[in-house]
């Protein structure tokens, strides 16, 4: 029998009769044994301490719970401004080029061939200066003719205006004397020949050639006494008017040979700088053939692109911002000199015209050109607001008002981006309402607010 202090025997008694014992193994067994027991004051208490916990468990308790005690949120501190109505402006980017102010193709008003070219491209020029000559051979010699010709007819002028000369006058007298003596011989000769023809001595034939001899005597004479008459007389006015008439015309066939020797001159019309050249010496050109293109250095004209949705609202006058990538540390700020009032065939828009006199070296016909332009941004429905009064979420943009120390939450379309300032637009929206402006991060509709700023606008 096993006393009950006696420790358990792993092997069979039957076994340790046949496998005596070691004594060494003995103390082993022993001490695992004593390990192994518990004392019987804990097993009481693990008891106890388990019907405690299960009786809380099936037992609701009667015992009254404390209750959780929860503080309020305090209002959120924000700044507000009173909403106001504004002008505000859309800064609308336009593109454009750059075109020379004057433009002018150089080319001769007569036909000849080029003697020389004096410019090449690039070359500056000046207003007047001779750029190309033409031979000047044919307008030489129409020249040299003309001018005979006003010289003979001032002579004839001259002649007439002085009247006529004291030996003309005699040697006219000299001459009507001489005929009426003639005369006078004739007439005998007809009265012999008429008696003796009457008398039977001459013939018929001589009588006739008498009376035609005195008739020519007549004539004669008559001739010399117009001839004196109009000799003391001297020109009449038509005659010296019509001799002036004819100095006139002289006088413009002149004129007319220098100018023909003036265009053999190709000169340049105002200043500016050659473009192109499109003659070379020894060439023949006819009138209105090009020769040289010349552009002006000191006024240029860009135009801009304005999109059909303002092209209406553009004026002349307008200011405008204008940049060049060519030159970047350029910017100037100029007035619409003109409004194209016609749209371009190829881009259907509608140009305008802005004119600089004094332009920026190094700005050249053909460069493009950026402007800004600030158009007024025209609806009663709209308010400009800075930009950080509004809160996004998702695809809404929000805004909070302030009543009675809440924020009431409002749905706006924004209209326009400017920057700091964002154009909204929302029916409900009345000049006056107070806004958050500062503090709406995280706001949401009807939270308690407490106004800590109050913002005017400056």
């Amino acid at each position: 029998m096993k006393t009950p202090d006696s420790p358990p025997n792993p092997v069979s008694e039957s076994e340790s009769e046949l496998q005596p014992v070691e004594p060494w193994l003995e103390g082993v067994q022993e001490n695992n044994y004593r390990k192994r027991k518990v004392p019987k004051w804990l097993l009481a208490v693990v008891i106890l301490g388990g019907s405690a916990t299960l009786w809380q468990v099936l037992v609701p308790s009667s015992l009254p719970t404390a209750k959780i005690s929860t503080k309020e949120t305090p209002p959120k501190p924000v700044e507000t401004r009173a909403l106001k109505t504004g002008t505000a402006s859309q800064q609308v980017r336009l593109l454009g080029q750059v075109e020379a102010g004057e433009r002018a193709t150089l080319s001769p008003q007569i036909e000849g061939t080029v003697q020389r070219v004096l410019v090449r491209e690039g070359d500056r020029v000046t207003a007047g200066m001779t750029v190309a000559v033409l031979d000047d051979a044919d307008p030489r010699l129409a020249l040299a003719e003309a001018q005979a010709r006003l010289a003979q007819a001032k002579g004839n002028l001259a002649r007439l205006q002085v009247g006529t000369r004291p030996e003309i006058l005699t040697q006219r007298r000299a001459e009507l004397a001489a005929a009426k003596a003639r005369e006078i011989e004739a007439q005998d000769n007809l009265e012999r020949t008429t008696s003796l023809t009457v008398e039977g001595a001459l013939s018929q034939r001589v009588l006739v050639e008498a009376k035609s001899a005195a008739n020519a005597a007549t004539s004669e004479k008559f001739r010399l006494e117009a001839l004196l008459a109009e000799a003391e007389a001297g020109p009449t006015k038509e005659e010296i008017d019509a001799q002036k008439g004819l100095v006139a015309a002289a006088h413009a066939a002149v004129k007319q040979a220098e100018l023909g020797m003036r265009r053999t001159r190709i000169q340049a019309a105002f200043p500016g700088v050659v473009q192109s050249r499109d003659a070379d010496p020894g060439d023949y050109v006819e009138v209105n053939d090009p020769i040289l293109t010349l552009v002006s250095d000191r006024s240029l004209d860009i135009f801009l692109e304005i999109p059909e949705s303002i092209s209406g609202r553009v004026t002349r006058g307008k200011m405008v911002s204008l940049t060049a990538r060519a030159l970047p540390n350029w910017k100037q700020q100029t007035s619409i000199t003109a409004v194209v009032p016609s749209a371009d065939t190829t881009s259907r828009r509608q140009l305008v015209r802005v004119s600089l006199d004094n332009p920026p070296q190094g700005l050249l016909p053909g460069m493009a050109i950026q402007a800004n332009l600030a158009m007024p941004i025209e609806n009663v429905n709209t308010f400009v607001v800075p930009r950080d009064a509004l809160t996004r979420r998702g695809d809404d943009w929000l805004l909070f008002t302030v009543r009675n120390n809440q924020a009431q939450q409002v749905n706006v379309d924004m209209m326009v981006d400017l920057g700091e300032e964002v154009v909204i637009a929302n029916p409900e929206l009345q000049e006056g309402r107070e806004i958050v402006v500062n503090g709406g991060d995280g706001l949401t509709d009807n939270a308690a607010v407490k106004v800590v700023n109050s913002l005017t606008d400056g």
